[in-house]
């Protein structure tokens, strides 16, 4: 774990958090964000506004089944108890295989870390035991973990099918998506969810109500029929399940004076249901039932927001609230079970009030793991809507979120294509990207020192194969210079700052180690792309490029 890296300075700096170097690159003083507390309610936190507040003192440990007991810091079960999922494990101390593969994936936290984790709620494993059987890769999600991004897909009723979905899946993983929602309403939502989780290495979240209504009105939904559905998907291999059991029939008329009133598509179905009947919500009354099904696959849930805003008018309002004190109970009643928890957060917030929502959901559920969609900080952009929720997105991921749930240019608009997905994907490994990097998660920002070291030194091979989307790079760069030069057509060579700097002596000295790392050492060229091309050349090329340009402009 790296620790704060105070460098002398004339200026007086805040407190620093970890340095998200593990070399301790450049002259940067750090992280701003809090010392790390990995095993303690703040694990990786941004620094407190004043009036925010302050995270739960209870855990997953306050929350034990009743016929478990804690007995000199051990917890004792009932005699004869099997351990099915993985907090469940945790709580008596064991490291499953699945832990030590997520922690693979987390190069600054050890599997003892993220056990530990687990056991107090703030961390989950998505690993339905059915999907571990097919090609499934265990993560884990905290804010103790890189934060995660998931991607959401799904046939409607008026496009696309299974090898669609399948297909979007895949180009999902490739761009980076640590988990996926298949959230189909047409086509063979059977077909398409068990081709999905077969497919999948990635894990698979679903939405069950979307699956009980094909066939019947949501006023026709009984008990019967709303536990025989969980129970089929988590027998495909469901890893986690968004459940909207926290809209309540009191928190209904909180939501009647709203611009635009229930935009989710579950938490509006429900609330009709519980118009039409007089009763209160099944999902609620259900709820134990539903723990038990969870349990027996080990399946987590991701407890729905349904009375989330909208639009930023609506945002923060009292039913949105009510419902997240609602998910607080339903979080600590499935740990009760022994269930993994998820908590669902908004999706439309004005950028200034991220933080408080971030760290209200981490006050009143206990630290579980918050996954928000985006959110959109601005309601005026469609078809950018990927741009305006990953800004959102960055804060809600330094303020406290674990998982970010994408949002594509399509959002609003019509259901993602495969174009759509990448795009998604790009802005949201961004947004969690940055994210990690500004709370000092360790080594988070060693490729970033890479590639800037390339920079550095001109090394364009170097650029492109460091970079995300390596093909786009290399593709914009080659547009209008596709020679090895040393400079780029945005300054050209004279206006080149890079290679200025290394024509003047001072920069020789300053640059010495870049250059060393790089293949070059006093008196020789470094080691990059551009040494192709000397000087008198570059001077040549450019002055080609440019008429070319005053030619085509001219005509």
């Amino acid at each position: 774990m790296s620790e704060p890296t105070r460098r002398d300075s004339r200026f007086d700096l805040p407190p620093l958090g970890s340095d998200p170097s593990s070399g301790g690159e450049g002259t940067t003083p750090g992280s701003f964000a809090n010392p790390t507390d990995v095993g303690g309610p703040r694990a990786y936190s941004s620094p407190d506004t004043p009036g925010m507040p302050e995270p739960s003192r209870k855990t997953a440990w306050d929350f034990l089944p009743p016929s478990w007991r804690l007995e000199d810091g051990r917890c004792v079960p009932p005699q004869g108890f099997e351990p099915i999922t993985q907090l469940e494990h945790a709580r008596l101390g064991r490291i499953t295989p699945e832990m030590r593969r997520a922690a693979e994936g987390e190069p600054h936290l050890s599997a003892e870390q993220i056990r530990d984790e687990v056991a107090v709620g703030r961390m989950v494993i998505t690993a339905n035991r059915v999907h571990l059987e097919h090609r499934l890769q265990p993560i884990c999600i905290g804010r103790a973990a890189r934060t995660k991004v998931n991607a959401n897909m799904g046939a409607s009723p008026v496009s696309s099918g299974t090898a669609a979905e399948v297909e979007k899946l895949r180009w999902a993983e490739r761009w980076g998506a640590d988990t996926a929602m298949d959230l189909s309403t047409g086509g063979d939502l059977d077909a398409t969810r068990e081709a999905v989780i077969a497919s999948s290495r990635i894990p698979i979240g679903t939405v069950p109500i979307y699956s009980m209504i094909i066939g019947r009105r949501i006023e026709d939904l009984d008990e019967r029929a709303i536990l025989d559905g969980i129970e089929h998907q988590a027998k495909q291999g469901v890893d986690y399940m968004t459940v909207h059991a926290g809209v309540l029939r009191e928190h209904l008329p909180l939501a009647r004076r709203r611009l635009i009133g229930i935009v989710s598509r579950g938490g509006s179905l429900l609330a009709k249901w519980m118009l039409h009947h007089g009763k209160q919500n099944p999902m609620y009354t259900l709820w134990d039932d539903i723990c038990e099904i969870m349990r027996r696959y080990d399946v987590t849930f991701s407890i729905g927001d349904g009375l989330r805003p909208g639009g930023l008018a609506d945002a923060t309002d009292d039913a949105q609230l009510a419902e997240l004190e609602t998910l607080g109970e339903l979080t600590e009643r499935a740990w009760r079970h022994g269930v993994q928890v998820m908590v669902e957060g908004p999706g439309h917030i004005p950028f200034d009030q991220i933080e408080y929502n971030m760290k209200l959901e981490r006050k009143l559920c206990h630290g579980a793991p918050f996954y928000v969609l985006g959110p959109l900080v601005t309601d005026i952009f469609p078809g950018y809507d990927h741009i305006t929720s990953c800004i959102g997105a960055t804060a809600a991921a330094y303020h406290g979120a674990s998982m970010l749930c994408y949002v594509t240019p399509k959002e609003h608009l019509g259901l993602p294509k495969k174009d759509d997905v990448k795009q998604g994907c790009v802005a949201y490994k961004i947004a969690a990207h940055a994210a990690d990097v500004a709370l000092g998660i360790a080594g988070t920002r060693d490729l970033d020192d890479e590639l800037t070291k390339a920079r550095a030194a001109l090394n364009w091979q170097k650029h492109f194969e460091l970079a995300f989307d390596s093909d786009l790079a290399r593709a914009y760069h080659d547009e209008d210079l596709d020679v090895d030069t040393d400079f780029c057509a945005m300054c050209g060579h004279d206006w080149c700052a890079v290679r200025i700097s290394k024509e003047i002596g001072e920069s020789h000295q300053l640059a010495g180690k870049t250059r060393r790392e790089m293949g070059s050492d006093q008196g020789h060229k470094a080691n990059c792309h551009s040494d192709y091309a000397d000087a008198e050349e570059a001077q040549h090329l450019q002055e080609e490029a440019t008429e070319e340009s005053h030619a085509s402009t001219d005509s």
